[in-house]
């Protein structure tokens, strides 16, 4: 009996991986809203929990200006460019603006270089010039410290990235979208006026990144 129920245990646990592992880049995450969306958007926001939280704290940004949300909570480049195309390109866009890089040098899904962070990043731009869509290429939001990654001191690391980030962007003649330098404190971290936990941006904070943003997108 005892080796039966190890079994089973055994296949109950391999199913939830399996599950898990089915949709890991969170390609069902917005299956239906894709269906419905209105093709030719103005701009598409691609990105993690701070893309989401913006298209959820402030909708009216999104809806008045035909803008769509796409970011997921907790996802890293290699995610986000494995969902691109149905995320992005067949939804059209006029411009796709392109946050990426803070769950990587969170490591959240293990340590990784960040030339090859970089790498997924100029493979969303060259995908979407690749159909005709404008990009936006943003900096990665200023951050001293991730709540849920103890140890973690990520400002030189972010900096870094977004001296790639920018490089990139003007050796191919992209947008670069500067929220670091307008948003950071003495720590180069995400000031309590703008963020509850030093990372997730809270309603002042996207005031301040749609102001920056609005600039490229009027």
């Amino acid at each position: 009996m005892r080796t039966t129920g190890f079994l089973l245990g055994m296949l109950l646990c391999g199913t939830t991986l399996f599950g898990q592992q089915k949709d890991w880049a969170g390609f069902d995450r917005y299956r239906e809203a894709n269906r419905t969306a209105k093709q030719g958007a103005e701009a598409v926001f691609m990105g993690n929990s701070i893309t989401e939280g913006w298209a959820r704290m402030r909708p009216g940004f999104f809806a008045d200006n035909g803008y769509i949300g796409r970011g997921i909570s907790g996802q890293t480049s290699a995610e986000m460019l494995a969902r691109f195309r149905p995320d992005v390109i067949e939804l059209a866009p006029k411009a796709v603006v392109i946050l990426a890089g803070t769950n990587d040098i969170a490591q959240n899904n293990g340590p990784i270089e960040l030339e090859n962070v970089m790498d997924n990043i100029a493979s969303m731009c060259e995908l979407a010039r690749l159909h005709n869509i404008r990009v936006l290429l943003c900096s990665v939001l200023p951050a001293a410290a991730f709540p849920w990654r103890e140890g973690i001191e990520p400002a030189d690391s972010i900096i870094r990235l977004n001296a790639m980030i920018e490089a990139y962007a003007r050796e191919n003649g992209i947008e670069y979208v500067d929220y670091h330098s307008r948003m950071k404190d003495g720590r180069n971290g995400l000031p309590p006026e703008y963020s509850k936990d030093g990372v997730h941006p809270n309603p002042e904070g996207y005031r301040v990144m749609e102001g920056i943003i609005a600039s490229y997108l009027k």
